[in-house]
């Protein structure tokens, strides 16, 4: 499935993760994973750091897993000061590295932007755009912003189950078709 072109204008860079913290006094870091398994994360490189000053790209030479996340060395950063110029920063990876998704599955940079359709009571209403998706545990949640096109300019959070809430999600006319209560 390809993203239309207006949607391919943007970034061609994916955040993946973010550098949290120092690790140690030789240059290691902390590393946050956006990815699911979040050791996916080490099979992307070069990433590209977005940083204050513009994008930079880096190369790991060593990873571990290490407590809930993972600690990383990214070479030619041997001591901690100099590492912890790295703190804060998210980890992007490019578009094409990632892997094509079988049947209904989506990336989440897939579905922001899209318009949100609720069929409810009889009546379409279009509820905005996908500004975000936000992780629950139970399920991931669509964060709908409304937009001067929308029935207003509420935000709502719409559960992303298929075939419950969410009935179709069509990348090629951004657009993803719900049965959602717009007062909720």
């Amino acid at each position: 499935m390809a993203e239309s072109d207006s949607r391919k204008k943007g970034s061609n860079l994916i955040d993946v993760g973010r550098i949290t913290a120092v690790f140690g006094i030789q240059g290691w870091v902390k590393i946050h994973s956006f990815t699911e398994p979040q050791a996916n994360l080490f099979d992307y490189g070069p990433w590209w750091l977005k940083t204050a000053r513009g994008v930079k790209t880096v190369e790991i030479d060593a990873s571990r897993p290490h407590g809930k996340g993972f600690v990383a060395h990214i070479k030619g950063v041997d001591d901690r000061d100099l590492a912890a110029q790295y703190t804060g920063i998210t980890i992007a990876v490019e578009r094409q590295q990632l892997p094509e998704l079988e049947g209904d599955d989506y990336y989440w940079h897939q579905l922001q932007g899209l318009r949100v359709i609720s069929h409810w009571d009889g009546k379409t209403l279009d509820l905005g755009r996908v500004a975000r998706l936000m992780e629950t545990g139970a399920n991931d949640v669509l964060v709908v912003r409304g937009d001067a096109e929308s029935i207003d300019q509420n935000e709502r959070l719409v559960p992303y189950v298929p075939e419950h809430y969410v009935r179709t999600v069509d990348l090629a006319a951004e657009r993803i078709e719900v049965e959602w209560d717009p007062d909720f």
